[in-house]
């Protein structure tokens, strides 16, 4: 913080210990001086918020070239950014990695021979078709499988041009000591989170399956889809009732 920062949080203490204010309007006088100075994680995510700014179209325009000159996946040394992946769980720490993927963008075309179906008509759409699952989910799950032993924590978009997009993927070593350690961290070394990214436990999974909303908008798809679709369809006959 510079000069005037810090005469400010004097001003502020000068005044708070000369008059006799109350203890909560001194300590709400601190923290609206110190609230505005942001650090350096808030500047970054102020400056992806513009992203048609001229800095961040130049950026991901340079490192768009590069991303596609390398593999579909690719582990990175540090994360692109930075402030987003804290966000997410990421620390740099042992035990916990990233990775870029590639995703090819578009919709689905049915995988058939000649365009030919051999069924109703109500079946013969080749293209125009969208896949159910998000392409972030798919970034994961494609991770996920490249790196059977890590675990899928989160991921965010990084960038994209006309025919791909790229994700971060954050993943995790449950054997590694320092993450079993961990206590804020070490609840995905248990055997019930092997590759939650294949049964939509992650962020992205989550999204796809509608669990973003909540209330009466939700009543069909909790806890899932084909919980709620059974549940609708047993006959449950009680002996005693």
């Amino acid at each position: 913080p510079g000069e005037g920062f810090r005469g400010d949080v004097k001003k502020v203490c000068d005044e708070g210990f000369a008059h006799t204010h109350t203890r909560r309007a001194h300590v709400e006088q601190l923290r609206r001086a110190f609230s505005s100075a942001m650090g350096a994680y808030k500047y970054v995510e102020e400056l992806w918020r513009k992203k048609q700014s001229d800095v961040l179209r130049f950026l991901l325009r340079v490192r768009c070239w590069e991303y596609r000159q390398l593999p579909s996946i690719v582990r990175v040394t540090r994360p692109s950014r930075p402030d987003k992946a804290r966000r997410l769980g990421y620390k740099a720490k042992q035990g916990i990695v990233v990775y870029r993927v590639r995703v090819r963008r578009g919709g689905r075309k049915r995988p058939v021979n000649k365009g030919q179906v051999y069924g109703k008509p109500v079946h013969q759409g080749i293209t125009q078709l969208k896949f159910a699952r998000n392409l972030r989910s798919v970034a994961e799950e494609r991770a996920g499988r490249r790196c059977g032993g890590l675990r899928v924590l989160n991921s965010y978009w990084v960038n994209e041009d006309s025919t791909y997009k790229f994700y971060e993927v954050i993943m995790v070593d449950p054997s590694h000591t320092a993450v079993k350690k961990d206590a804020r961290l070490n609840w995905i070394c248990a055997p019930t989170m092997k590759h939650r990214e294949l049964r939509g436990l992650t962020s992205a999974g989550r999204k796809h399956r509608g669990l973003r909303k909540k209330g009466h908008l939700a009543s069909k798809i909790r806890p899932s889809r084909r919980a709620v679709w059974k549940r609708h369809n047993t006959m449950s006959l009680r002996r005693y009732r």
